[in-house]
């Protein structure tokens, strides 16, 4: 008889070790792309299937027993990270719970709305449609002080971390508070102090960043814009013709596109465009904030091909160094008879 207790305390000890294996031992699979995501408004038969579909378990048998352990009725949206061998009872746990791992949404240089709209539809629940939606409605707008042209300008080159399950409105929000944060008295300031509001003043940064990648004459370069501005010229900004056109392929600018009609057209319009045509580096924003007095109204870049520029505070000067660049382009790319600039 005691053996055959034993025998029996044995087995119940085995299956114990059997079902607890089952529970906390290794079960999950790594998903494609390390992420598990549940999307707003799905059940909790639906996650079952999705778990087994997307192969992150064999069978939801262990998955039952601890849901019925651990109380798990909400699914909670959003994105979670699952991992080789991650137990039943803690993949239960994490959704139950909605441990889900934060977005990192990094923005370098971004040029328009819609390819912003194009990346935030990637990286979070909502569609690119959504995102574009809000990007373009005014009364939505208002609240960040901007306009359906100016709302780029909150968009500083960071990370931002929020979480997947978000809405547009609250990534606006985050990219809006990075952007009040980095705009401090002192650099509202010197803003003041070079005749520019906050929004002009990420305006011509965001032509300098895309006129220069040398950041030792980022300063110059705005001085000669705000230069051309205080003499009423126009820019003749060759990247706010590019973002007018919307091809930023574009390696010289000819004739034919100077013709473009827009408000981002600085050959055609005087002043600034209605808001700024890329996101530019913070760096780029403080050197027009500490951009030196000069007296330069034109520059060409370098015929060293180096990415410099030349600098100049007359026409005729500016002509001849237009001159010897023209001429080194026609050497390395052909010429263009008179369709070249």
């Amino acid at each position: 008889m005691k053996k055959i207790f034993g025998l029996l305390v044995l087995a119940v000890v085995l299956i114990a070790v059997f079902i607890a294996f089952k529970l906390v031992g290794p079960a999950a699979k790594e998903p494609k792309g390390g992420f598990f995501y549940v999307k707003t408004g799905t059940t909790l038969p639906q996650v079952k299937a999705q778990l087994i579909s997307e192969n992150i378990l064999p069978s939801i048998t262990w998955f039952n027993l601890a849901e019925r352990f651990l109380n798990f009725e909400k699914v909670n949206p959003g994105k979670y990270k699952v991992d080789n061998g991650m137990s039943v009872v803690n993949l239960l746990r994490m959704l139950r719970n909605g441990s889900q791992t934060p977005v990192k949404f990094v923005v370098t240089k971004i040029r328009t709305k819609e390819q912003l709209a194009s990346k935030m539809g990637k990286a979070f629940e909502f569609d690119s449609t959504t995102a574009i939606q809000l990007l373009n409605n005014a009364d939505s707008l208002k609240k960040y002080g901007a306009d359906t042209n100016t709302i780029m300008s909150i968009v500083l080159p960071l990370t931002y971390e929020t979480k997947w399950n978000t809405s547009p409105d609250i990534v606006l929000g985050k990219f809006y508070d990075a952007y009040q944060i980095f705009w401090t008295d002192e650099r509202k300031e010197k803003a003041a102090q070079q005749g520019l509001s906050v929004t002009e003043a990420i305006t011509i940064a965001s032509i300098v960043d895309e006129e220069t990648n040398a950041s030792k004459e980022k300063g110059t370069i705005a001085s000669v814009y705000m230069n051309r501005i205080k003499k009423g010229m126009p820019l003749q900004a060759d990247p706010t013709v590019k973002f007018a056109l919307k091809d930023f392929s574009i390696k010289r600018v000819l004739l034919k596109h100077l013709q473009t009609p827009s408000p981002y057209n600085t050959y055609r319009n005087k002043g600034l465009p209605p808001g700024p045509i890329c996101t530019p580096q913070e760096a780029t924003i403080d050197a027009v904030l500490n951009a030196p007095a000069t007296n330069y109204i034109y520059f060409v870049a370098s015929p060293a091909f180096d990415g410099t520029h030349l600098f100049s505070s007359n026409y005729q000067d500016h002509l001849k160094l237009a001159r010897q660049y023209q001429a080194a382009l026609d050497q390395r790319f052909g010429k263009i008879s008179a369709e070249k600039k």
